[in-house]
């Protein structure tokens, strides 16, 4: 029997953090929706980074840069946190580096673990399968946003646990993975719908990202899982 854990905010992700454990970084909108994306569309490498001083260095260096603060893309960054900036053949076979708000900062906080996954929407049916056979204790870590508990990654933390916790290996479920579940028991049938209050939504509409919030919650779009090796994502070999 193995653990299924939920970080609800990264500042609790040191509670859970074993170096033993499959993490999943979960940002729903947009960094690992759009990490996703660019993998389906032929990325041979993501370098994730903390922060825009090591993504200029990376920029000088040639990379091609994608970087994101406060929702908005970075001024003199190739691309910004939309999936649809990584759609099309543009960046088939290369490497490129991203920063964003949260999630490359969850990436690098959990990067001591067994191993490093990113999940999302669009491949959560690969990543339910993975983590199954896996046959590890699993911790997903909500990037939220600055460090706070957010909506709509807790609200995919629970479509996780909801699919996982079906399974014997996965009956040890912590109070927060319940949390998680039963928000997304309210959400699954409209999650566009059930996430209308919420912060990040109401943010991104301001800077007119509706159409990135519906891509981001709608499932089933990839069978590919970014992993964390060596410093850099690149597609799991199943």
């Amino acid at each position: 029997m193995f653990t299924l854990d939920v970080a609800l905010t990264p500042r609790l992700y040191s509670l859970y953090a074993h170096p033993d454990s499959v993490v999943v970084v979960i940002d729903i909108l947009r960094a690992t929706t759009a990490i996703c994306t660019a993998f389906e569309n032929g990325v041979e490498k993501m370098i994730p980074v903390a922060t825009l001083e090591e993504a200029w260095a990376y920029r000088e260096k040639g990379y091609l840069l994608g970087a994101e603060r406060n929702g908005e893309k970075i001024e003199g960054a190739d691309f910004g946190n939309s999936p649809y900036d990584y759609m099309g053949d543009h960046l088939k076979g290369k490497t490129t580096v991203i920063t964003t708000t949260n999630g490359t900062r969850a990436i690098e906080m959990s990067k001591d673990s067994h191993q490093v996954i990113i999940g999302s929407f669009v491949n959560i049916d690969v990543v339910v399968n993975h983590l199954i056979q896996s046959k590890r204790n699993v911790v997903l870590l909500c990037a939220g946003w600055k460090e706070k508990f957010n909506l709509e990654d807790t609200m995919f933390a629970g479509a996780l646990v909801d699919r996982l916790a079906e399974h014997e290996q996965f009956a040890d479920v912590s109070d927060a993975a319940l949390i998680a579940r039963y928000l997304y028991a309210n959400a699954m049938e409209d999650p566009y719908h059930f996430l209308k209050n919420s912060s990040h939504r109401k943010r991104m509409q301001k800077l007119n990202l509706k159409e990135d919030i519906r891509y981001s919650l709608n499932p089933e779009r990839s069978e590919i899982i970014p992993v964390l090796k060596n410093g850099a994502l690149v597609q799991l070999s199943r």
